[in-house]
């Protein structure tokens, strides 16, 4: 048989799982730091659906994202007919749950590798984005729409549209990598990518829609500097208008930056927020939260923070500034994406590793100064292994996410799994 070369993406990804293991392993030799931790409360957890890299795909990156009805939409950046990535549904009938592949990627114009996961428009298409391929092949910014008739089969397969291609430095960004797209009021759409741009180090851009077609505009092309380098992960809004988001690398200290951008008179102007240190961490990937009430910042460092793990930050508006705290500092959890948070105000995440080596689902309670931690489930491979991608909460406070390994082994996948998607029912 013969054997497809790694893809771009799988080879910056074995990258940073090593230098992840590596700093695990550091943090494991560390003395144990006291924390406050509460047990497990009682629930549930199922694995919703196994991948088998088949046109289901494998190894997901993103979590999965809650839809009308409950329904969970999610990208694989692997498997598929051709290996090159796959987006899904689950759709949940009285106590089970039925996948239907939606999309099977095929290293044309439509991109390769959705490593993002996948939001809902108001007309019930989908967005995404894809790490590479396109007509310029720098990667794409996607839309899959329902076929016009109700299909009755479990794999009836949507219409996928290419909004835009990227090209690449200097004049364009590339490779969209680990976020969802968000959008404003006026239906124009807003990412990153994390190369590309004046200065190879990534950007920020808005898609709008003219005539048949999208008209991309970089708002901010990274690395000029202490601006910060590489954002991997999904902007936000807050009320204004005003945007925020992280970067992996750059800074004072080169552990990474979060950053603002502000529309002012049709240019946009990037102020850096916070330079991350080892006092909060490095290394943030995942996407910033902003509170429902408050307008605080909450986010995630995945290594080097003050306990030799990861943490959990907040930025609270200070008098025109902001003002810093580490709510929680890890001891060995690198978390790989931001955090959602309910209702009440508890945050949910999860960790990559863990003391386990295998990964963990937690969530965070009491966070008005420090967090108590309740660890909700630790992965141990047949469930499940290594989570990547952030948590979603339902209109019934279940928790949603995927893993990238565990699960079925064997064939594409190997000893590790291809990966699953489950649910956390309190």
């Amino acid at each position: 048989m013969h054997q497809r070369a790694p893809s771009l993406a799988e080879s910056y990804l074995n990258d940073i799982f090593h230098l992840s293991k590596i700093a695990v392993s550091f943090a494991m030799l560390l003395p144990l730091i006291p924390s406050t931790t509460q047990p497990a409360q009682a629930q549930t957890y199922q694995v919703l659906h196994y991948f088998t890299s088949g046109a289901d795909g494998a190894k997901p990156i993103a979590g999965a994202t809650v839809g009308g009805s409950g329904i969970l939409y999610g990208t694989a950046p692997s498997g598929g007919t051709g290996g090159y990535g796959t987006a899904y549904k689950l759709t949940q009938h009285s106590s089970s749950w039925v996948f239907s592949p939606l999309y099977e990627f095929t290293e044309g114009g439509d991109g390769v590798q959705p490593v993002g996961g996948v939001v809902v428009g108001s007309s019930g298409a989908l967005y995404g984005t894809a790490v590479g391929g396109g007509s310029g092949g720098g990667g794409t910014v996607f839309e899959l729409r329902p076929p016009f008739t109700i299909c009755r089969t479990v794999q009836c397969y949507w219409t996928e549209t290419t909004l835009y291609s990227f090209s690449g430095a200097p004049s364009d960004g590339a490779l969209p990598w680990y976020e969802d797209l968000i959008f404003d009021s006026a239906g124009n759409i807003y990412g990153t990518t994390k190369s590309g741009g004046t200065y190879d180090a990534g950007t920020a851009f808005k898609l709008t829609q003219s005539g048949d077609g999208w008209t991309e505009t970089v708002l901010h092309s990274f690395g000029n500097g202490t601006d910060g380098a590489q954002p991997w992960s999904s902007l936000v809004f807050d009320a204004s208008g005003t945007l925020y988001g992280t970067t992996i690398e750059g800074g004072s200290d080169s552990c990474g930056t979060v950053y603002q951008l502000s529309p002012s008179g049709g240019s946009w102007t990037e102020t850096v927020l916070v330079n991350l240190s080892a006092e909060y961490g490095c290394l943030p990937m995942g996407a910033l939260l902003i509170g429902q009430s408050s307008g605080n910042l909450y986010g995630t460092a995945s290594e080097y923070g003050p306990n030799g793990g990861g943490t959990v930050f907040k930025l609270v508006p200070s008098n025109g500034g902001w003002t810093m705290s580490t709510i929680y500092p890890f001891t060995s959890c690198l978390p790989t994406s931001g955090v959602s948070m309910d209702s009440a105000g508890n945050l949910y995440g999860t960790c990559y590793y863990g003391a386990s080596g295998l990964g963990s689902v937690f969530e965070l309670t009491n966070c008005s100064q420090t967090c108590t931690l309740i660890d909700l489930h630790d992965f141990n491979g047949s469930d499940g292994q290594n989570p990547w991608g952030s948590v979603a909460l339902d209109a019934s406070g279940n928790i949603h996410g995927t893993t990238f390994y565990g699960g079925n082994t064997g064939g594409d996948c190997g000893n590790d799994g291809c990966g699953v998607v489950w649910e956390i029912t309190p």
